[in-house]
């Protein structure tokens, strides 16, 4: 496979005002082929923006480097720049402008004009599907158009690598759906490779060819998503919701000595967000292999225990699992 993009002992220490350093990011080696859907996944502070930033050339790395087709971003950055789309998570638009005065004002900011300008503006509405509406300004779009009009900025210059952070925040679910869609038609219909971060899960399920996980500075897991769920084997999770009851480091070993086919059991305390469940509870979460039958058992152990489980639920393996299986806790938001 050719490679895109090509990363050797990226590194990043930063200075804080007492001047003690702090490392975010410890020498990532990571390639991305063309043509693919990279996903990169981590929680806040593990040096997932850090990593981008200096792929992207907004930071200069402490040590390493990054390559975009071959241009090192540190000694060619106008020519890896070139081949670089960035879609942000911010909306970075101007309201009061339509959506086609905007994609005309950025498509000059990429050196484009006359005829060819006016082609890829053309070309791009088309894509995004709002050709119907780009003489309404994009102060009265909502969340999700003005999300498509981001997309197509970063689009203009007919980018070889679109990098595109959580573009799906804060959107409704139909508008969610359109932007995932477009990611794979990037993919698909113009052989675009497309690095992409995102905390959800079913996200990077749907659209990646292979996925990074890093955590601490480190990227501590790469694959298909096929390969990082064979890390965990046929293991299910069990969400036991207890409340805000306090779940002791005893009953955790209780759990794992005594309950066949259990590997793992931690405890999310109430405040802490994770996926899907409400942060007023706390949540007992349980590897286990058969998980189903196991079930009986973790209930035995948490009425011997005094604890009300309110509610259960049985995931099969998936990235969230992987993610519990290396760092010993959830991926937050």
């Amino acid at each position: 496979m050719q490679t895109m993009v090509e990363v050797r002992g990226l590194a990043k220490t930063f200075r804080r005002a007492d001047g003690t350093a702090v490392q975010a990011v410890k020498g990532i080696d990571l390639d991305i082929f063309k043509g693919e859907v990279f996903s990169l996944l981590g929680p806040n502070g593990a040096g997932k923006t850090t990593t981008i930033s200096m792929i992207s050339g907004l930071l200069t790395p402490t040590v390493g480097d990054a390559t975009i087709g071959g241009h090192s971003i540190t000694r060619q950055p106008t020519q890896a720049k070139r081949l670089l789309g960035v879609v942000p998570q911010e909306i970075a638009l101007y309201p009061t402008l339509t959506a086609r005065q905007n994609l005309e004002f950025f498509g000059r900011m990429y050196g484009l004009s006359g005829k060819a300008l006016a082609t890829s503006v053309d070309e791009v509405l088309e894509f995004i599907d709002l050709r119907d509406r780009q003489k309404d300004r994009v102060e009265t779009f909502s969340g999700g158009m003005k999300r498509r009009v981001n997309i197509g900025v970063g689009l203009l210059h007919k980018p070889q690598l679109v990098y595109m952070d959580e573009p799906t925040v804060g959107v409704d679910p139909q508008s969610r759906r359109r932007i995932l869609d477009t990611v794979m038609r990037l993919k698909e219909e113009r052989g675009m490779t497309v690095l992409y971060t995102t905390h959800l899960m079913e996200e990077a399920q749907e659209l990646s060819n292979r996925v990074g996980i890093i955590d601490h500075g480190q990227i501590i897991a790469m694959g298909t998503v096929g390969d990082l769920i064979q890390k965990v084997g046929e293991e299910d999770r069990l969400f036991l919701k207890v409340g805000d009851q306090a779940v002791s480091d005893e009953v955790l070993r209780r759990i794992q000595e005594r309950v066949p086919g259990v590997t793992r059991a931690v405890y999310d305390p109430p405040g802490a967000e994770g996926e899907d469940r409400s942060n007023t509870s706390g949540v007992i979460i349980v590897s286990a292999k058969r998980g189903r039958r196991a079930l009986p058992q973790l209930i035995q152990i948490a009425m011997e225990a005094g604890i009300e489980i309110q509610s259960v639920e049985v995931r099969e393996p998936d990235l969230e699992a992987v993610f519990l299986h290396l760092t010993g806790r959830a991926l937050r938001d």
